[in-house]
């Protein structure tokens, strides 16, 4: 039988915090950067989504070893201008920006994926897939590995391919267990979620990037800003994955935090200077 959708709660008010008081917990700081971006202007605000989603992509790549130069990322980001182009065509990285946007095109799905109440299920992962791999046919026949792949980067063990089909479904039934979601916190569940996944390893490619979007699309759902994972910490992070979920779920917290404090910085430059110009 399929799984049913969490019933839809009410959404509860954003915590109100006192003048001059400061936030307590991750929850209490997430709410109140909501709150600080929301008065800041249109542009303002619109920078920061743009910032947000280049660093966004370069953290996550790096984990992947690809590491983008802040040309591709301007050219992918910014086709209309002109200097830009005209670099990116000479250098000729018109393969390099359109994976840069698609890329971006799937953090767009994350955002609204995070709006609805849908439950993931394991077509939800095979779409994840189609988005950073288009021309591996559709997102209905896409096909895990066949066999194990010799990573460069990743080093712990990996499922065999006969068990993939069963351990992808093992992941996507526990998510939706509400004896899950009663247990444990929405930034447990999510970054538990994403180890199990990247443990199994179910493509041949990408499957960090799609387990990442997948903690990301949870995280996003349950309020949180982004779990970007710093490039400084991919060791960790590899660590982590060959280790515990608890210490997996200590670096998702750890990247959380330092988001926040990222946005928090960059608000700080705003409100100290009204004539600041997002450029």
């Amino acid at each position: 039988m399929a799984a049913k959708p969490p019933a839809k709660k009410k959404s509860a008010p954003e915590p109100v915090l006192p003048t001059g008081a400061r936030p307590s917990s991750l929850e209490e700081r997430a709410a109140h950067v909501r709150q600080r971006l929301a008065k800041a202007p249109v542009d303002v605000q619109e920078q920061y989504a743009r910032l947000l989603d280049m660093s966004w992509i370069y953290h996550d790549s790096v984990l992947e070893g690809v590491v983008y130069t802040q040309l591709e990322l301007k050219a992918a980001f910014d086709p209309a201008d002109p200097d830009v182009t005209s670099q990116a065509t000479e250098s000729n990285i018109q393969p390099i920006c359109d994976e840069i946007r698609r890329h971006r095109a799937a953090l767009e799905f994350a955002r609204q994926w995070a709006k609805r109440d849908d439950i993931v299920t394991i077509e939800l992962i095979r779409e994840i897939y189609h988005l950073f791999r288009p021309d591996d046919g559709d997102s209905k026949t896409v096909k895990y590995r066949k066999d194990i792949p010799q990573h460069r980067l990743y080093f712990h063990e990996y499922a065999a391919p006969e068990k993939i089909p069963a351990k992808v479904k093992a992941v996507v039934d526990w998510l939706n267990d509400p004896e899950t979601r009663r247990t444990r916190s929405p930034l447990r569940v999510a970054s538990r979620g994403h180890y199990d996944l990247l443990r199994v390893f179910p493509f041949q490619h990408d499957s960090g990037k799609v387990s990442r979007l997948l903690l990301n699309m949870l995280l996003l759902r349950a309020g949180y800003p982004p779990a970007i994972v710093d490039s400084r910490e991919r060791q960790r992070y590899y660590d982590a994955l060959k280790g515990s979920s608890a210490s997996m779920s200590q670096i998702i917290q750890d990247s959380i935090s330092n988001g926040l404090a990222s946005v928090e910085r960059f608000l700080d430059t705003y409100e100290r200077k009204p004539t600041f110009v997002a450029t």
